[in-house]
């Protein structure tokens, strides 16, 4: 195996950064994070991990602290998620992920930094004609934070073409649970994911969840999803890593998903049997763009990295997700 390099997480503050940045602490790694803060948590960030409250656009901070850490390696989750919102404000996401990416992809080539990790998305695919998507999927983003996206790993290729550094774009399918030890997890109020509403519905959060469709081609009408336990997600970014380093004339593109779907019925029915208590659900129409079923290839990032989930199971995910959940609220002192 290659050697550890520094690493600087991006929105490390975050959902899934807070988790890589424990993943990578956990394996011996050393870590620093840049994370402006504003969806992001100070107390997701363990201690002993520097903190750069700052934005990744400040190509002074960000060589400061490519400098002054010795980052060999950048895992990149800063930026903007939100689907619908991408929709109605365009700019705000071709700035925040791709003229923000690409101020930091230049500070990472001039600082001298070698490897980059860049967390994308299955909405590069769109709404694909065939599941599961593979990588070699036609890229066809239907909204702009799907193409803000794919012009982040368009920009990586190139750059990676012209300049000595190597690249992987993990392709995310849905990201959900928390950490096992319940030491981070999905913070954001108000947040859109199915099973962070599902177990805030749970514990009286709120009153009801919705159901956005309930006539898609599925077996029970709702729309299908790949669900990925954000601690084994956070895993494979390690081993990305580890491979980007052995081979550094190799990058690489892998989705990041089980291989395997679960409608909006069965996670609710999941979050029900974990929590002992009937969800009230409400059906509603269908969301824009929605496809009726997307789910991972994953067989080449089980070919190119030793990666073996661990939380596969979706009674798993649910059960830690709610166990954060009511960390959350005592953290805030609801509870």
């Amino acid at each position: 195996m290659g050697d550890k390099v520094p690493v600087l997480v991006t929105g490390g503050a975050g959902y899934i950064g807070s988790h890589a940045v424990l993943a990578l602490k956990d394996a011996g790694w050393k870590v620093a994070v840049i994370d402006n803060l504003t969806t992001g948590f100070r107390f997701a960030i363990p201690e002993g991990v520097p903190l750069y409250e700052g934005d990744i656009e400040d190509g002074a901070l960000v060589a400061r602290i490519i400098a002054e850490q010795g980052i060999g390696a950048i895992m990149h989750f800063a930026g903007s998620i939100i689907v619908p919102e991408s929709v109605e404000n365009p700019l705000k996401y071709y700035h925040n992920n791709t003229a923000k990416s690409r101020a930091l992809i230049e500070a990472a080539v001039t600082g001298g930094v070698k490897h980059f990790i860049f967390s994308s998305t299955a909405a590069t695919y769109g709404i694909p004609e065939v599941s599961p998507v593979t990588e070699d999927s036609p890229k066809q983003p239907i909204n702009p934070y799907g193409m803000s996206k794919l012009m982040t790993e368009t920009m990586l290729a190139d750059t990676a073409r012209a300049h000595p550094i190597n690249f992987c774009a993990l392709r995310y399918f849905n990201v959900a649970g928390a950490d096992p030890q319940a030491r981070t997890g999905q913070s954001t109020a108000g947040a859109t994911h199915l099973i962070k509403v599902a177990v805030e519905a749970a514990l009286g959060k709120r009153s009801h969840v919705s159901v956005f469709g309930t006539d898609y081609d599925t077996p029970d009408g709702t729309g299908v999803r790949d669900y990925i336990h954000v601690s084994d997600l956070a895993n494979a970014h390690v081993l990305a890593l580890e491979g980007l380093i052995d081979q550094p004339e190799r990058s690489l593109t892998m989705n990041c998903g089980y291989g395997r779907g679960f409608s909006v019925l069965e996670v609710l029915d999941a979050v029900d049997r974990v929590t002992n208590l009937k969800i009230v659900r409400e059906m509603g129409p269908r969301r824009a763009g929605d496809p009726d079923s997307l789910i991972s290839d994953n067989r080449r990032i089980k070919a190119t990295v030793p990666w073996v989930p661990q939380y596969d199971n979706l009674e798993t995910i649910v059960t830690h997700a709610l166990a954060w959940e009511r960390k959350l609220s005592e953290i805030r002192g609801q509870g």
